[in-house]
């Protein structure tokens, strides 16, 4: 698989930031393990986009990289031969994006100053004997689906040793949130406490649902005599399916709200907005067409007059 990041999302450095995530979304949608459960090309394709899009979507990330300051996993460019255990810790300057990015934590270097003031403000936080140490930090990631990350739930994440912790998605979580667990990392020595496991969550798009803050964004195909004449029409909610009220002449691009249909966010929850969009039938019959000719030659308007055409 490339290190590439702009090669792992098929685009070049001349995308744009939409570009960026219209691509990553694309491949989550294919490649995402549980849609490929035997398939490990397409789990390779789907990790790798994902450490793409979270070096590439923060702008800063990427002018650093575009600039040759970091590298294709977020680590800084440093001189070699530094002391690296440290390197594992989140408040490490030099791996907060590398390791939140799912990056090795011992590729790379970083500042042996920081690494021995660490050392010395564990040493001198009242934890213990000198040989208690402290247990490292440990990173994940976490696939997480849209409906899961929207509503809340409580998972498992298989460690590499066997092992399993039982995670709890937050409702309203988002793409990139990281979830901390107290004491769930590496164990310390002698008294030295345990050491905490740092979650990022990696919300797998929904291709019936798109959020826009706490809002859910929807597209709600009508047809042609629903538009004219208005009714009740079933619609897709986080929560379940509904029936929204269709007005009497809708056009397609209007926009319905549903409050309170959204996500939980701090004040309150949002509202699930329903864009029209009108469906011709799949086949016109002459009944249809000959209707149509004579109402246009009876009622002819513009919708175009008015606005500027291309």
């Amino acid at each position: 698989m490339s290190q590439d990041p702009y090669a792992a999302l098929g685009l070049t450095k001349t995308a744009t930031a939409d570009e960026i995530k219209k691509a990553y979304r694309k491949i989550a949608r294919t490649d995402h393990p549980d849609l490929n459960p035997d398939d490990p090309r397409a789990e390779a394709r789907f990790k790798a986009a994902g450490r793409a899009y979270d070096l590439l979507k923060d702008p800063e990330q990427r002018r650093r990289f575009d600039a040759g300051e970091i590298d294709a996993s977020g680590a800084e460019h440093a001189p070699r031969g530094f002391y690296r255990d440290d390197a594992r810790r989140p408040e490490n300057p030099y791996t907060q994006r590398r390791t939140a990015a799912g990056g090795n934590p011992f590729q790379g270097g970083f500042a042996p100053n920081d690494f021995f003031a660490n050392f010395a403000r564990n040493r001198g936080a009242g934890r213990g004997a000198p040989g208690d140490v402290p247990g490292q930090d440990r990173q994940y990631r976490l696939g997480v689906p849209f409906l899961d990350a929207v509503l809340g739930t409580k998972t498992r994440i298989t460690l590499p040793d066997g092992g399993a912790l039982e995670v709890t998605i937050p409702e309203g979580a988002r793409d990139g949130q990281i979830l901390r667990l107290r004491g769930k990392g590496a164990p310390g020595y002698g008294a030295g406490q345990p050491g905490d496991a740092f979650i990022t969550l990696d919300v797998i798009p929904d291709p019936a649902f798109e959020r826009d803050g706490d809002d859910i964004v929807v597209t709600l195909p009508i047809t042609i005599d629903e538009a004219i004449l208005g009714g009740k029409v079933p619609v897709r909610t986080v929560s379940g399916t509904v029936k929204v009220s269709v007005p009497a002449g809708a056009s397609s691009g209007q926009v319905l709200r549903l409050k309170g249909r959204g996500i939980k966010g701090r004040a309150g929850k949002g509202d699930q907005r329903i864009t029209l969009r009108i469906v011709s039938p799949p086949k016109i019959d002459a009944a249809l067409k000959t209707f149509m000719e004579n109402w246009r030659a009876d009622h002819p308007y513009d919708p175009r007059a008015g606005k500027e055409t291309a």
